[in-house]
């Protein structure tokens, strides 16, 4: 039987990033300690979903999502708990929601180049996400440039998390975690040296927004998603930039399982934005860019 695939006239809305926590061999999921200090940090149930797991749950509310692990192999010693190849796996047998995107560990150079032309070669992947903080890289650091390298000829997206973080959020030392690494700065220099690579900087960057702003502003292949906080708490500069000129560069995203879209978009359907913008926000960017629309 062959997979379903995305009917976009059904589909009311694209989130760009969802995190993929379980493998589907584990008999009986459980939240790492991490991952339920995170929960609690945003009043969050535990949730430690599988691929299938958000494909039921994004099918039955008529979205398609983004869906990846993270690769902290290096900076934390942790194998990664759902493999690239899971993830596309499990993703075909869902490609009317599920998008895959794939990680890997940043420190790895010509090595982890050569995982992302495999995943590019056998599969339909979309991106890699990468997390700054937890994986201990700054962006421009050039030993990561063979990666983005392998990238740009694939057509693959870059994901990288921006601003602070929930992850180690109140732990002792913050969890080991250091926020410097997530400064929206360091990627004007990838954007720069690879401006065929399309990019998207993860969630409102608190305390660095205007940087974010202003590198998006001014970088055509770089975009914002607005996972990871509740609309409620934009600060006005996003809200007013994502009205207006940068209308068409930002993307709904959640963060699930920490924020739900029924949250997420309760929230920002307060903020006010005109049908157009919205439906712009809501899908019709992300459609684009992820190449499921002719841009």
């Amino acid at each position: 039987m062959s997979a379903p695939q995305p009917d976009l006239d059904r589909i009311v809305a694209i989130d760009v990033h969802t995190h993929v926590q379980a493998s589907v061999d584990e008999a009986d999921p459980t939240p790492s300690e991490g991952g339920k200090a995170l929960a609690d940090y945003f009043g969050a149930p535990p949730v430690v979903p599988t691929i299938p797991d958000l494909a039921a749950f994004y099918r039955e509310r008529r979205m398609m999502c983004v869906a990846f692990p993270v690769n902290t192999s290096w900076a934390t010693g942790r194998e990664q708990r759902v493999s690239n190849d899971e993830v596309c796996r499990q993703a075909a047998l869902a490609a009317d929601v599920v998008i895959p995107f794939g990680s890997v560990d940043p420190h790895g150079g010509k090595a982890a180049a050569r995982e992302i032309r495999r995943l590019a070669t056998e599969y339909p992947i979309k991106g890699i996400k990468f997390h700054p903080s937890s994986q201990a890289f700054f962006p421009d650091d050039r030993d990561t440039y063979p990666l983005y390298e392998a990238m740009e000829e694939t057509g693959l997206i870059a994901l990288f998390h921006s601003g602070q973080t929930g992850v180690g959020a109140r732990q002792r030392g913050g969890g080991g975690i250091r926020l410097k690494y997530s400064h929206p700065m360091c990627v004007d220099d990838v954007a720069v040296d690879f401006p065929d690579l399309k990019i998207i900087l993860a969630h409102p960057s608190f305390p660095w927004q205007e940087e974010a702003l202003a590198v998006a502003g001014h970088k055509p292949n770089v975009y914002i998603d607005l996972s990871g906080w509740s609309p409620k708490y934009f600060p006005p500069i996003l809200v007013q930039y994502a009205r207006t000129l940068l209308k068409s560069k930002v993307l709904f995203g959640t963060d699930y399982p920490v924020l739900t879209p029924e949250k997420w978009l309760t929230e920002f359907d307060k903020l006010g934005f005109a049908d157009d913008v919205r439906k712009l926000v809501l899908k019709d960017n992300a459609a684009k860019l992820l190449g499921l629309v002719a841009a």
